[in-house]
């Protein structure tokens, strides 16, 4: 599933349309399920539902997870944050406040507000997941010319170099027959990412180029949530 940023309904639409199985089938989520929309709450409540499920840490994530921890907000909040301070301020039901002078007042969250259970699966994603097939799911990307493992976990956040030089290398392949593979220093079968929305190409479903494939459809902006079954390649939003 790529950026879900706190888009409920949204969730709620894709599994069920997908038939997915809470206690049998495995979503692995693509990172930045906070921020932009204020259902994050309701977003975090849906998927700790779910028996199997694998968070990767998206940028807006790891932002939200030091602020749990710390009290402080690397961002301030800034890209879309002031969603996710409504949103908790409103869990259980309550009325979400209104926050007039925007983010400024958002110091009025205290960390301690947050679940707990909410603060643990922040606190446990992982820079990325590889499956048994060889494919890697990570938020945004990597350095394709170095080795994956052990790059510094930024990269992993906030890397868009992966998807703009495949999305490249395929354009040019159209026009010619002849160009080289599209390689990186660690081979994976597949590699699934979000980050980058696909609405900046006016797109609202999930792209491929290479043997990348994009599942950010803007869910944070005007476009659509997307999942996906990465075995069929079929996908709802």
């Amino acid at each position: 599933m790529g950026d879900i940023h706190g888009a409920y309904y949204a969730l709620q639409q894709c599994l069920m349309r997908a038939g997915f199985s809470y206690e049998k089938d495995k979503l692995i989520v693509l990172g930045d399920i906070v921020d932009r929309h204020d259902e994050v709450y309701e977003c975090v409540e849906e998927l700790l539902k779910i028996r199997h499920l694998i968070t990767v840490r998206g940028n807006h994530d790891d932002w939200f997870d030091e602020y749990c921890h710390t009290g402080r907000h690397p961002a301030n909040w800034e890209y879309g944050g002031l969603a996710t301070v409504r949103s908790y301020l409103g869990q259980g039901g309550h009325k979400r406040p209104v926050l007039p002078g925007g983010y400024a007042l958002t110091y009025i969250l205290n960390p301690e507000k947050i679940p707990q259970n909410h603060r643990d699966l922040f606190s446990r994603m992982e820079p990325y997941y590889i499956d048994d097939q060889g494919r890697c799911f990570v938020h945004a990307g990597f350095n394709r010319f170095a080795p994956f493992t052990g790059q510094h976990p930024s990269i992993y956040y906030w890397d868009r170099e992966l998807w703009l030089s495949a999305l490249e290398w395929q354009m040019s392949s159209r026009s010619n027959p002849d160009q080289k593979p599209f390689e990186t220093s660690t081979k994976f079968k597949e590699v699934y990412l979000g980050h980058t929305s696909t609405t900046q190409w006016k797109i609202t479903i999930p792209m491929k180029a290479a043997n990348i494939y994009n599942l950010d459809t803007g869910a944070g902006h005007t476009g659509r949530l997307s999942i996906m079954d990465v075995d069929t390649k079929e996908f709802w939003q």
